[in-house]
């Protein structure tokens, strides 16, 4: 059987220049009154509630995202197994996480995405890292204290089954370690699949685990052929200038920014606070700044919502014009 031709991040960039992400999976459940203090996290609702899931990836390609995140940052197969799933029903659950995007996204190009002349989203695949199957705060840390077989075999059959299911592109986001990064693009090499990978930052120049510069990350991921995007997600937004200005220093790849709103995450009570919020500049302006930079794609993560991604369009639109 012939495999379906995937969407490509090239035919975006190539005709929008600066490609929109989604924002929040968790926020925006939560807006619709989901409750997702629990070990799976959005996984949750995927199970309980798919049409929610759905919903949520129609509404951001309403407000103007290119691309959207599968619900499957937490969706891990151990994870599941821990919950008391069998091992079909989680393979399952992940590969209906993509059949639920791929007919999101039909659903709206037929609805108004052809008509109004957009581009047909980009699906990722998310393969969130090691600490978020810990459930513990440990992805804005690292140092999980398991060997790298570990590593690998948990990541492994998760991202064939995304790349089998016709993910277009595996994110392997929210990364703290360079040591894990390197190990699913190793996988992601292995598949022969396109993958982006994102690290969680702990300041303007480093990632989070044990402090490794984020150029060292850049360098080290030179030489991996279906590697077609890098950068950095889950991290304050005033961190986003510099590190995209260290990353483009060192690497010739599109660079992608998804911070977030700017509020610290709680592992304790699985909130978030306002903390470090940039109150005097609003996310459009933000985003256009990281466009000046050098990002190639701008969205969000944790607690941005649709107005942040409407933001990020409007901004996009200034920087276009004054190229």
């Amino acid at each position: 059987m012939q495999e379906k031709k995937r969407v490509t991040l090239q035919s975006i960039l190539e005709k929008n220049q600066i490609m929109v992400i989604d924002g929040s999976m968790s926020t925006a459940l939560e807006n619709m009154g989901c409750e997702l203090n629990d070990s799976l996290w959005t996984a949750k609702i995927l199970i309980e509630e798919p049409d929610k899931i759905k919903e949520v990836h129609k509404n951001y390609f309403r407000a103007g995202a290119d691309c959207g995140i599968t619900a499957t940052y937490q969706c891990s197969i151990p994870g599941l197994l821990a919950k008391g799933y069998d091992e079909q029903t989680a393979e399952q659950m992940i590969r209906r996480s993509v059949e639920i995007f791929l007919e999101a996204r039909e659903e709206w190009w037929n609805e108004e995405g052809a008509a109004a002349g957009r581009v047909y989203p980009l699906c990722l695949g998310d393969i969130g890292p090691y600490g978020a199957y810990l459930a513990d705060g440990s992805e804005y840390r690292g140092n999980y204290g398991v060997d790298e077989e570990t590593i690998r075999s948990f990541h492994k059959r998760r991202m064939e089954i995304l790349w089998e299911a016709g993910a277009d592109v595996l994110l392997m986001e929210t990364q703290p370690s360079l040591q894990e990064a390197l190990i699913v693009a190793d996988l992601a090499e292995e598949l022969g699949a396109d993958y982006w990978i994102s690290f969680s930052c702990a300041d303007g120049h480093h990632i989070n685990e044990n402090q490794v510069a984020i150029t060292e990350c850049m360098k080290a991921l030179e030489n991996h052929p279906h590697l077609v995007m890098v950068g950095v997600n889950c991290t304050a937004p005033e961190y986003m200038v510099s590190l995209i200005e260290d990353m483009k220093s060192v690497t010739n790849l599109p660079i992608a920014v998804y911070p977030n709103s700017g509020e610290v995450y709680d592992p304790q009570t699985k909130t978030w606070s306002c903390a470090c919020a940039d109150h005097n500049h609003s996310y459009e302006e933000q985003s256009l700044d990281w466009m000046r930079a050098g990002a190639k794609a701008v969205g969000g993560c944790c607690t941005t919502v649709e107005k942040h991604i409407r933001q990020v369009v409007a901004a996009r639109t200034q920087y276009l014009k004054e190229m």
